[in-house]
């Protein structure tokens, strides 16, 4: 996958994410969990677009590691919906599959990024040695 494609897919699971908030009953729970989840569930693409920017590699890594925390914190509050009997498991399962493949996705690309710096860590202590 590359990195448009990336940006597309945390995309329309950000507008699948407001369209859920949208649904949440208008009482105290439903609005308290639907403004954490808008937040939480909006941010990866906004940081992963970032993260395409990065000045280095450290900083992509950096950003990407607040995707993979964001992704984290909204699989919490889909959970939390589910569990708290505010919605039916089977009206979210796909929502929440495709928030585990994203961060799949995004733990990924953080350790192929921590095995290049690792990597080039190495070969300058090397060179440097020499």
């Amino acid at each position: 996958m590359n990195a448009d494609d990336l940006k597309k897919r945390l995309k329309i699971f950000a507008l699948r994410i407001i369209k859920l908030s949208e649904s949440l009953p208008n009482n105290i729970t439903g609005k308290t969990i639907g403004y954490q989840i808008i937040r939480s569930g909006t941010s990866p693409g906004a940081n992963y677009r970032s993260a395409c920017l990065g000045k280095s590699d450290k900083d992509f890594l950096n950003k990407l590691k607040m995707v993979e925390e964001e992704l984290d914190e909204t699989l919490y509050w889909l959970e939390l919906l589910v569990e708290s009997g505010l919605i039916k498991e089977n009206l979210i399962d796909d929502l929440m599959k495709e928030n585990l493949e994203l961060l799949k996705i995004i733990v990924s690309s953080i350790t192929t990024m921590k095995k290049k710096l690792n990597s080039r860590k190495d070969s300058s202590e090397r060179n440097s040695k020499l």
